[in-house]
């Protein structure tokens, strides 16, 4: 054995700390009319917690499989991808059976239809026997249940542009934008709806989403470098957030005369389904400011005290997205419900978000330790005992192997 073995990397802080900020964020925005709502990055710019997710998903995914694609084969990485998708799919329809139920309940409890309509799933109810076929083949989709078939959609497009990018990246980055401009002229989409006479695509089309999950696996693969952090750069991406306060945020689009003629002329651009340019650039501002302030490797994110402690809070939602994701999908409809019925008022906002926030950080926890199998660990010795003479050793079962990082 090598004595002298060299020390294990440290793991990046900045990819499950920011992937773990998102993962709040995207709770808040899912409470029905929550006030707090108004203070999430969405608010801002073009962009939001979905671009987050999306792209720390594909630097993830890069992760967990590209080096399955380089160093074993496509074959095997398409099946662990095929894998990683089968779990994806079963998760979106336990996420849409549970909150389905839970609303019915709420109905119940009400004695009218409010809930199930507020969330767009009448039509599972009125014609039932359509909708659970057209669930269970993504051919209804509705509005609140649409991340997780992007997603899908998107990992099941993964294997040809890893096929394409290890062959030459500049093949993968004119697939990805080949796809991309289809999609933004309703050319490649999929349906949502089973009801005649009734058009409505996938509200996230994952043509157009594909672009910004691709970027983030290209950034991991190696396919494209991480920019230099100079003061042009920082101030370029000031100069695209400043104008997305003007164009694209609260504060300016319906306070400024000038601006929403411009809106209405250029719509498509700032359009969250197929995923307009406008967002991409919002975001890559963001992101490149997040990245220069986070330092090298994240060393800024690590530190001691109070800081420290919420970093490590953070990144284990960050490692755990997936459970914290559905969780988040049913805690907020539920919490919507309290606040239906405490009223909506300073006080009961702030006691609903911070308990969903102390629910979606104890899943994540609780799952963490859950993947660790420590019922497989050999049992410690009491100290001091000693086996009766009748026992027969056996060998303590061997720790479980690492698992691979999985992407949200």
């Amino acid at each position: 054995m090598n004595a002298s073995a060299p020390a294990r990397r440290p793991r990046d802080l900045r990819l499950d700390f920011f992937r773990g900020l998102g993962m709040y964020i995207i709770f808040i925005a899912h409470i029905p009319t929550n006030a707090w709502n108004s203070w999430i990055p969405a608010r801002f710019g073009a962009s939001d917690a979905t671009e987050i997710f999306v792209f720390c998903s594909g630097m993830a995914s890069a992760i967990a499989f590209g080096s399955i694609f380089r160093d074993r084969s496509f074959w095997m990485g398409t099946a662990r991808t095929a894998f990683r998708v089968w779990q994806v799919y079963w998760a979106h329809i336990c996420l849409f059976l549970v909150t389905v139920a839970m609303i019915a309940w709420f109905d119940q409890l009400r004695g009218d239809t409010f809930y199930t309509e507020r969330l767009y799933t009448r039509p599972f109810f009125e014609m039932t026997g359509d909708h659970l076929v057209a669930l269970m083949t993504l051919q209804y989709v509705p509005n609140y249940f649409d991340i997780l078939p992007m997603y899908m959609v998107i990992l099941a497009m993964m294997p040809i542009v890893a096929l394409l990018g290890l062959k030459n990246r500049w093949l993968a980055f004119a697939a990805m934008g080949a796809v991309w401009l289809l999609a933004q002229f309703d050319i490649l989409q999929f349906s949502a709806e089973v009801r005649p006479g009734i058009e409505r695509e996938w509200f996230f089309n994952p043509f157009g989403w594909q672009l910004i999950f691709f970027t983030g696996f290209a950034f991991m693969m190696g396919w494209i470098k991480a920019p230099p952090v100079k003061a042009s750069l920082v101030v370029l991406a000031v100069v695209v957030l400043a104008l997305n306060l003007l164009f694209a945020s609260r504060f300016g689009w319906n306070n400024v005369p000038f601006v929403m003629p411009f809106r209405e002329a250029t719509w498509p651009l700032f359009e969250k389904t197929d995923f307009g340019i406008f967002r991409f650039t919002h975001f890559l501002a963001l992101a490149y400011l997040a990245y220069a302030a986070a330092g090298a490797r994240g060393r800024r994110l690590d530190g001691d005290g109070a800081w420290a402690a919420f970093v490590r809070v953070v990144r284990k939602v960050g490692q755990q997205s997936l459970a914290v994701f559905l969780t988040g999908m049913v805690a907020a409809q539920f919490f919507g419900m309290v606040l239906d019925l405490t009223g909506r008022t300073a006080f009961t906002y702030l006691l609903v978000n911070l308990a969903g926030f102390v629910v979606l950080t104890a899943v994540a926890y609780m799952v963490a330790w859950f993947k660790k199998q420590p019922w497989r660990a050999p049992p410690a010795a009491a100290h001091g005992a000693s086996r009766p003479a009748n026992t027969v050793a056996t060998a303590p079962e061997p720790p479980a192997r690492p698992r691979v990082h999985e992407p949200a």
